[in-house]
């Protein structure tokens, strides 16, 4: 029996003359002949060709879009345009079939035809299938992939911080509820508040919306940490860049100030998205072009000035743009663009708490860079990041990328207890249930930084899609919580 092979292995043409056998499912079958195989290895297909007079009617009906294949044959250079090699069919095995009559109930929706992102959107569960998500998810594997190289070439101790905590990292308070009570009954105080204390864990549960102060704690004892795994916001938002679930990676360094914390993230940035380049070039051509077709359709002031390998070049050829808030405020407020009202929030002073079309404008009109952003108003940052000496800014660093804006958020974090407490103080966050993170200012406290990288953020960006819902599996947004 001849051993399974991927496409993508098959397609390297090293097997010609052998006796191939692959699987996977059927993307087009024309003139009873040709059959387009993928299985997800690769963006592109295996022509397979079978002799219709030598195969079975009953068989060659079954053969149809979406249905799961496997054939066995030799591997020849193919005579046809738009594949090098094909398979000439001596098997062919029917796993699994799908019903192409469209006019029949439960038919295969992915018919040989474009499909908008909306329809795809309400069949996630099977929008892998298609040439455009099967390229972003390779890329979103490779990415995840790369920044765990990335760290653990430098010598980081990945941890697991919890996903259930009592604890609010950003005081947002947009956070969802972990709860086994009843809610229909739930057990009351004497003042007819709900009675936590009879909760699982014995007090108000949620899911994390970080793991940066958990980091913290282990950043104080490894030096150097990251974390990577999920979050979430309970902010009510429909928009193409909000999810209620999300993943983040963030790094916590000992002995980091702000300067060495922007030099990581941008060694970071480039890294992945060169490994990216290097590992998935036909994706990336793919969602390129399928880019520049979707351009042609729109005004020509509405199209981008650079193409998705352009712009991710863009950022690996240049050394990032590095500025203070208030120099950005200076440039956005001077701006033609400002002066014009071509913004939607007019720039008109000092604290203003930037958009990301004054990101995107210091990004792609002004500096024609990546640009790294510092010490911002500590009115506009939380509370955990460094006071500078004037008294006004925080040690706060975002960085920002063409069409996307913000992608990394950052700052060192104030290791000085009293001022850390004064600051919690302030912006009313409880210090007595924070005493575990304020011990490692009491016990053994060092300069220390770290940042935060949304990891659709990335994909969205490497992928150059528009909408995060499409650069991850299983969206959650609001209203919308299926699979």
């Amino acid at each position: 029996m001849t051993t399974r092979t991927k496409i993508k292995d098959v397609l390297k043409g090293n097997l010609i003359d052998q006796t191939v056998n692959v699987k996977g499912w059927v993307r087009t079958f024309r003139n009873n002949s040709f059959i387009a195989i993928n299985d997800g290895s690769s963006i592109n297909n295996i022509q397979a060709v079978v002799n219709f007079e030598n195969t079975n009617p009953d068989t060659l009906k079954r053969i149809t879009p979406g249905a799961c294949v496997g054939v066995t044959g030799k591997l020849v250079a193919s005579q046809g345009k738009g594949q090098t090699v094909e398979i000439i069919v001596s098997d062919i095995e029917i796993y699994g079939d799908a019903e192409s009559d469209v006019t029949k109930p439960n038919s295969y929706p992915l018919q040989p035809k474009a499909h908008s992102l909306e329809f795809l959107r309400e069949i996630a569960h099977l929008r892998f299938r298609t040439n455009t998500f099967g390229a972003i998810f390779r890329v979103r594997h490779t990415l995840a992939y790369a920044i765990h190289k990335f760290f653990n070439e430098k010598g980081f101790v990945y941890m697991h911080t919890p996903i259930i905590t009592s604890s609010d990292a950003e005081g947002a308070g947009e956070m969802f509820r972990v709860s086994t009570l009843d809610p229909k009954n739930p057990p009351l105080t004497e003042t007819g508040e709900i009675d936590y204390k009879q909760d699982f864990f014995g007090k108000s549960t949620n899911l994390t919306v970080s793991g940066q102060l958990e980091g913290e704690l282990a950043a104080m004892a490894f030096s150097d940490v990251y974390t990577f795994g999920p979050t979430f916001r309970a902010e009510n938002s429909n928009t193409a860049r909000h999810l209620a679930e999300f993943w983040m990676i963030e790094p916590e360094m000992a002995f980091y100030d702000l300067k060495d914390n922007m030099a990581l993230a941008e060694e970071m940035l480039k890294y992945v998205i060169t490994y990216a380049l290097d590992k998935n070039k036909e994706d990336i051509e793919f969602l390129s072009q399928r880019l520049l077709d979707e351009e042609k359709n729109k005004p020509q002031t509405e199209r981008s000035e650079l193409n998705l390998l352009e712009k991710l070049n863009f950022c690996l050829g240049n050394e990032f743009a590095k500025i203070t808030y208030t120099e950005a405020i200076d440039i956005l407020r001077e701006s033609n663009h400002n002066k014009k009202k071509k913004f939607q929030y007019i720039i008109e002073g000092w604290g203003a708490d930037l958009q990301s079309e004054h990101e995107r404008y210091l990004v792609e009109k002004h500096f024609k860079k990546p640009v790294i952003l510092t010490d911002y108003p500590k009115d506009i940052k939380s509370f955990y990041m460094r006071m500078n000496d004037d008294g006004k800014t925080v040690a706060a660093m975002d960085i920002l990328f063409p069409g996307i804006g913000e992608i990394i958020g950052g700052s060192q974090r104030e290791e000085r207890l009293e001022k850390l407490e004064s600051r919690m103080k302030d912006m009313h966050i409880p210090t007595e249930e924070m005493s575990w993170y304020l011990d490692t200012r009491r016990f053994g406290a060092c300069p220390h930084a770290g940042f935060g990288l949304g990891f659709e953020r990335l994909v969205l960006f490497v992928t150059g899609m528009t909408n995060i819902r499409d650069v991850i599996a299983f969206p959650r947004t609001p209203n919308n919580c299926e699979f």
